[in-house]
């Protein structure tokens, strides 16, 4: 697995309970973690928060696996260990990865002044 990559894998739901869902692997953790920061897709693009989030399609990117639009959760935030990845469905462009961790670092940026 690499950063950019669309992956599956039990996240908790907003009840608490483990659902297999589709993330994206935004950063792998330095040194020994073996471990990725993800966020969340859901198919629920009521939840998108505007210029924030990003809607993505099965025709978008390398996501031809995906089963229908949905919502890349930028809020959804995750600690996903490699072993914890159950299969691995695309990948999202260069471009769309970069912009993605532009929106949050500016996010955490300006939550911190």
């Amino acid at each position: 697995m690499k950063e950019r990559d669309v992956i599956v894998v039990y996240l908790k739901d907003t009840e608490g309970q483990l659902k297999l869902r589709p993330a994206v692997c935004l950063r792998q953790l330095p040194h020994n973690y073996h471990a990725f920061i993800a966020c969340g897709l859901t198919t629920r693009l009521q939840y998108c928060v505007e210029g924030f989030d990003e809607i993505v399609t099965p025709q978008d990117d390398n996501l031809e696996r995906l089963r229908e639009t949905s919502l890349i959760r930028l809020g959804f935030l995750s600690q996903i260990q490699i072993h914890e990845i159950v299969g691995h469905i695309g990948s999202i462009s260069e471009e769309r990865h970069r912009r993605l961790l532009k929106k949050l670092s500016d996010y955490l940026e300006e939550m911190s002044e």
